[in-house]
């Protein structure tokens, strides 16, 4: 859609959501999944292949294996021999219905479970972040590359086309110049939870909320942040977040000048946003980073537009199984992969620099 057609249509015109496709072969089996770690964004990630024409959820690893494991097992259609615990996952290499590992488990067994995920010759999904240390990317994506096998980062809301659409009105020049960014993500995780568990976790909130507005903001203006200010802040003071900070800001500055200002917490309520300033309009993605009903509002080539999803959840996750399946089928190499990891745990580490409470 080009900038013209696009400033043209009405906003109840612009409510329909188109979906990429990714067109698979008649009669091609889908690719198989292990769901490995049956937590909730695996659920989540097991439904949305469920809806899908090209993946297909294949074997089960989790550490519970009676519970957890053949309920799973009976809902999608599993056989009992293709439920793996974290200690058999290595069997998985001789499960030829298995493809490729989607990885759902806390941060810190990223990196663990991708190496052994590649190691049995499975292509591999994981979660974001990547994991809780750009050492840890790096040997993440050179197990993969030396495995042959594909490694991809599943920033949902890459595959968001209301968020597509967005990029096309800036890319096109939509809001001029672009000078800034504002964007944030917040929720409350309650005691006890594993995100607030700095072993498990890595760090704070900017690894599992911040990281959407960095990655967004590094996704549009196709730029490495290089300067960083920071400041932490904890007001709980329950013991919720001995191990963790409550809230995040930071500012990040771009070798082209533009400047982002944005900030996280799990311990705060209210809508994630980005918003995207030019110097002749404007755009803001709210609420912008949630499983559906996301909508894009503002000012380009000096209209009014709104756009508004109508898709409903998991379709994120559909759209990005459908791709690293396509991927995986034709011999591509997937967008975003690891070295796109990499570079969001580069700027993590920098922001936390800059907070002057480094990643260990």
């Amino acid at each position: 859609m080009n900038r013209r057609d696009f400033t043209k249509l009405s906003a109840a015109a612009l409510t329909a959501t188109h979906l990429p496709s990714y067109a698979q072969p008649s009669g091609t089996k889908p690719v198989g999944y292990a769901a490995v770690g049956l937590g909730t964004i695996s659920d989540i990630f097991m439904r949305a292949c469920q809806k899908s024409q090209s993946a297909k959820i294949t074997a089960l690893v989790t550490g519970h294996p009676k519970e957890k494991g053949e309920r799973y097992a009976a809902q999608y259609g599993i056989p009992a021999s293709s439920i793996y615990t974290y200690e058999t996952f290595d069997r998985i290499r001789d499960n030829k219905a298995v493809d490729a590992v989607y990885i759902g488990l806390p941060n810190s067994m990223h990196a663990e479970y991708t190496l052994r995920g590649a190691a049995a010759g499975k292509h591999v999904l994981c979660e974001k972040p990547m994991a809780i240390s750009s050492a840890e990317c790096r040997t993440m994506i050179d197990a993969c590359r030396k495995a042959n096998v594909k490694l991809m980062v599943a920033y949902r809301i890459q595959f968001e086309p209301i968020f597509n659409q967005m990029i096309q009105v800036i890319k096109s020049g939509g809001l001029g110049q672009i000078e800034s960014f504002q964007g944030g993500f917040f929720n409350q995780q309650q005691a006890g939870a594993w995100r607030l568990d700095r072993k498990l976790a890595g760090g704070g909130p900017i690894l599992d909320l911040g990281i959407y507005p960095l990655n967004a903001i590094r996704h549009i203006t196709g730029e490495e942040p290089d300067a960083f200010t920071a400041v932490t802040g904890t007001r709980d003071n329950s013991g919720r977040f001995a191990q963790v900070e409550q809230s995040m800001q930071w500012t990040m500055k771009f070798p082209s000048g533009i400047i982002a200002s944005c900030g996280c917490s799990y311990g705060s309520a209210g809508p994630g946003f980005l918003r995207v300033t030019g110097d002749t309009g404007f755009l803001e993605f709210l609420p912008a980073f949630n499983y559906d009903g996301v909508r894009v509002f503002g000012s380009a080539n000096g209209k009014s537009i709104e756009i508004a999803s109508n898709e409903k959840h998991p379709y994120q996750f559909t759209l990005e199984a459908d791709y690293f399946s396509d991927c995986i089928r034709n011999n591509k190499q997937p967008t975003p992969g690891g070295e796109e990891g990499l570079k969001d745990m580069l700027a993590i580490e920098a922001i936390y620099r800059a907070a002057g409470k480094p990643i260990a």
